[in-house]
């Protein structure tokens, strides 16, 4: 009989707060697991970017009065079966002792099925029943799921498909009863919470959001469940079948061996400070992509407050983001792991776009999911190359074709970036102007290996530009909020472009509209807003640790943005952050209040070593591993604010965003690397050498279609930079008369002039351009004002 009313509820997501994430070492299981409030949740196959379930649990009655859901009525414990390999043990104890339910999980190294080894304890022996509820969510959605109960070669399973995906369910026991029906409205979960055992038994829901019942044989309390995917029912079932006839036990040896071979292999960590180091690289490894899309991490196994969410938030975390993988791909460089952070820049080269730059967030393949730009996307993608050509893992030749074009593309559009690293707002951000001058420095290394000296040069000398330009377009002096601190000065968050003409004095003077907050509420001064972004211009190399605005700087964020909580310090992103939950626990929900981030405290870590002070660094790396999760994963933000007991939060303890992040536990590993040999790991040599040791300086300012910069200091040069081959036509004088210079070609897709010399009494220059391919003039003139 089919399930009636269907389509069922509205799917859900669920608890993006992962107490663990798992997958095999081996490339032949191609599934991925997350585990929360004792149970399993979503499972990826077979792609770590596609989740097929919700959660699956079980549920307990009695047939009269009884009745228990594991995910909400016991006390879990869940913990690594070994420190860092993500086998679980979990423990569920019914609140009033009524039983226990014991579970290891893990997937067969050999196909793609997960295990759960389930054994069952009752206070009375037999008093109870108890029943496996299931959630399809087959690619990445709840909606158009069909579920069915069939037998396959003897054996009676659950099966759940959508399109070219089969979900099949077993057990070596066998399974009771099975009823499919559509959540919220016949599912298993109404059914027995209401009747206390499965009164309506359904063979089949079709195309909706399902549910899952399988009543476990009351004469076995000890059994493994096996959930396995295919395209089809057959090849879904057949796994299954392997797994259980392979048994447990041996699936379980195998797949610890794997782990403990891997650890063992990059081990260079042993010697490092901190607790979680073994735990941070495990979290790595289990985001990595296998097979076709090998070398490619995602940043995390979740959906921030997932629980509140839908189809329509179809990528979550399970994305790609360049930043957050060449963050990853660098920790596990300092752990040994160089193999595959070379096949996690492979992936970056076949993923980049014609024009050189990366999607701001991609699936596997390498199509994008969300639109934006963020020039620091495309930098770091070069860092990584940089970091591994430094150490003799590549030849620049092999590279070459990326770093250029990604070079390209930072000199011809950059230093201004559509979207900052927070994915909100476009302009000047310190943050990603430190990694475009790296990843141009980088670049004119890789040119110079192979012979391009000219490009290496041109692209040396927009890096230049672009760090001459940084305390104009981000350092604040003489602000309220300066003088209510206490200094000169701050670096602020990010500058706008000025694309229409608004303020002329300087960026800083321009208007940021704050996502996450009330449109009435989100235009704000630049000169108000600080993010801790400003400590990578320590972090890369471009500013020295004790240089005076780096100092005021920080004085400004600790007094705006750092906040102590029972575990530690922790940074929030900017003052008048939105993304986090509302101030009475709420989940976020396009609106809410910013929380802190512990990467952010090992960010800050990494400053306190570049100024010395070693013992700040290991204090604050000690405070991110009492920020963490009972299993010791690391969230995106910790709830900061007094405890809700009633909604999980906690102070110092993980709120309702993403864990793990992916990010952070590269940030820990690489804190902890830098603590070891006492420098900054990741430091760029070649800014660092140009900057710091070298001190080299200019003083030069820069126009481009993309930097319509409106006024520039005096005593400066200026670069006029286009992309196009053009005569630059231009009057100091207001056409009383004037000067053609043609551009030259730096061979990277930039045109471009400069002025060295411009007259100390000029106060405006206005030029405009004939264009030599079209042979047309421009027909509108630009003026720049000299201050």
């Amino acid at each position: 009989m089919n399930a009636p009313s269907g389509p069922g509820i509205d799917p859900r997501w669920t608890s993006s707060s992962k107490d663990g994430v798992g997958t095999a070492i081996s490339d032949l299981s191609r599934v991925w697991f997350t585990l929360s409030h004792g149970i399993l949740n979503e499972i990826y196959y077979p792609r770590i970017d596609i989740a097929n379930t919700r959660d699956i649990q079980f549920l307990a009655a009695d047939g009269d009065s009884f009745f228990s859901e594991e995910k909400r009525d016991t006390v879990h414990s869940i913990e690594p079966e070994l420190n860092g390999i993500p086998a679980y043990r979990i423990i569920n104890r019914e609140k009033n002792g009524k039983y226990s339910i014991e579970k290891i999980v893990i997937c067969d190294p050999d196909s793609d099925v997960v295990l759960q080894k389930v054994t069952i304890n009752e206070q009375k022996p037999g008093s109870l029943k108890f029943f496996l509820l299931a959630a399809p969510h087959i690619l990445n959605g709840g909606r158009g799921n069909t579920a069915w109960a069939q037998e396959y070669k003897g054996k009676v399973m659950a099966f759940a498909s959508k399109d070219r995906i089969t979900m099949a369910i077993g057990c070596d026991a066998g399974f009771g009863r099975i009823s499919c029906g559509f959540s919220g409205v016949n599912d298993g979960w109404q059914d027995i919470s209401k009747n206390k055992d499965v009164s309506m038994i359904y063979s089949r829901a079709e195309n909706g959001n399902v549910a899952i019942t399988c009543e476990i044989s009351s004469a076995n309390r000890s059994f493994t469940i096996a959930i396995g995917f295919g395209g089809n029912m057959y090849e879904a079932a057949q796994k299954v079948m392997r797994s259980l006839n392979k048994g447990f036990d041996r699936s379980h040896r195998e797949y610890i061996n794997e782990w403990k071979s891997y650890l063992k292999k990059h081990s260079t960590w042993k010697s490092w400070p901190g607790k979680l180091t073994m735990l941070s690289l495990s979290v790595i490894k289990v985001h990595q992509a296998k097979a076709q899309f090998r070398g490619a991490m995602i940043a995390s196994l979740s959906i921030p407050w997932g629980r509140f969410k839908g189809d329509d938030d179809l990528g979550g975390y399970h994305l790609v983001w360049p930043r957050d993988m060449v963050e990853a791909a660098g920790a596990l460089i300092a752990v040994g792991d160089y193999k595959a952070a070379v096949e996690s820049l492979d992936y970056l080269a076949a993923t980049q776009e014609g024009d050189g730059h990366w999607p701001q967030n991609m699936w596997l393949d390498g199509n994008g999911y969300w639109k934006g730009i963020q020039m620091d996307e495309t930098a770091f993608p070069v860092i990584l190359a940089g970091k591994l050509r430094s150490l003799g893992k590549i030849k620049s030749e092999k590279y070459i074709d990326m770093v250029s074009r990604a070079a390209s593309y930072i000199a011809r559009y950059g230093p201004v970036t559509p979207q900052d690293r927070w994915e909100e707002d476009s302009g000047y951000s310190p943050f990603t102007i430190a990694a475009e001058i790296s990843s141009l420095l980088i670049a004119a290394e890789f040119l110079q290996d192979c012979g391009m000296i000219k490009k290496a040069e041109f692209l040396r000398s927009m890096a230049d530009i672009y760090e001459s330009n940084i305390e104009f377009y981000n350092y604040a002096t003489g602000t309220d909020l300066a003088k209510s601190v206490g200094v000169e000065g701050y670096y602020v968050r990010i500058s706008p472009p000025d694309d229409r003409g608004n303020f002329a004095e300087s960026p800083i003077k321009g208007y940021v509209p704050v996502k996450n907050r009330p449109y009435s509420d989100s235009y704000v001064p630049a000169e108000k807003l600080v993010s801790t972004g400003s400590l990578s211009l320590v972090r890369f190399g471009i500013r020295k640790p004790d240089d005076r605005r780096i100092i005021n700087t920080i004085r400004v964020i600790d007094s705006i943005l750092k906040t102590e909580t029972r575990n530690g310090p922790v940074w929030h992103r900017y003052n008048g952050d939105g993304y986090g939950e509302h101030s009475n626990g709420d989940a976020f929900d396009g609106t809410g209040h910013g929380r802190g981030w512990p990467l952010l405290a090992g960010e800050r870590g990494h400053y306190e070593l570049a100024a010395g002070n070693k013992e700040n660094a290991l204090n604050l790396l000690q405070a991110i591993e009492r920020q963490t999760s009972s299993g010791g994963l690391i969230p995106e933000q910790i709830w900061d604010d007094q405890d809700i007991p009633a909604k999980g939060l906690y102070n110092g303890k993980p709120s309702g965003s993403a864990m793990p992040l992916v990010w952070a536990h590269a940030e820990y590993i690489k804190l902890a690397a830098s603590i070891s040999s006492g420098k900054i790991y990741d430091m760029p040599e070649e800014t660092y050498r140009r900057y710091i040791e070298n001190e080299n300086q200019i003083r030069f300012s820069l126009w481009s279609f993309h930097n319509k910069q409106r006024a520039i200091p005096r005593g400066n040069g200026l670069r006029i930079a286009l992309l196009a081959p053009a005569v630059i036509r231009l009057t100091v004088d207001d056409w009383a008369s004037f000067t053609d210079i043609e551009t030259a070609d730096s061979g990277l897709g930039v045109h471009y002039a400069d002025l060295s010399n411009i007259d100390q009494g000029c106060n405006r220059i206005i030029f405009t351009f004939h264009w030599k391919e079209s042979d047309t003039w421009e027909g509108r003139n630009f003026q720049i004002d000299v201050i």
